[in-house]
């Protein structure tokens, strides 16, 4: 079983940086489909970033240009640096790595992850 922290996150104003980070160990897979998603209260968990083999990365419309997906070169640690934030942007955000080695395809369906991180806050205020 991995296990998932995640770390990160906290309150800032609009236009402000943030990042979050999370941690998969152990680090079973090679270059696995890794991805970012968040969930504002009383909506459904949408899909932010994914990143894949080559380090090859995907984002949603809503945040492409100001936020970046990243992970180290042992692939265990996840990131998101997020600018110019703006209060949409406000949430849980939820790190997910997929159980295979490789990731031709980065992927953004929340179903197709297989390990979760337990989330950590993101509030943007105006």
């Amino acid at each position: 079983q991995v296990r998932v922290v995640e770390s990160g996150g906290g309150s800032v104003r609009t236009g402000d940086s943030l990042s979050v980070s999370c941690v998969f160990s152990p680090s079973t897979y090679k270059t696995p489909c890794m991805g970012w998603f968040r969930q504002a209260p009383g909506k459904e968990r949408e899909w932010v970033a994914s990143i894949g083999d080559n380090d090859k990365t995907m984002y949603a419309d809503s945040v492409k240009g100001r936020f970046s997906i990243s992970r180290d070169n042992t692939g265990r640690t996840l990131s998101l640096q997020m600018n110019s934030l703006k209060p949409e942007d406000t949430g849980m955000y939820y790190c997910a790595q997929r159980a295979a080695s490789y990731c031709v395809h980065p992927r953004r369906n929340r179903y197709e992850y297989d390990f979760w991180g337990q989330g950590t806050q993101v509030t943007v205020s105006s």
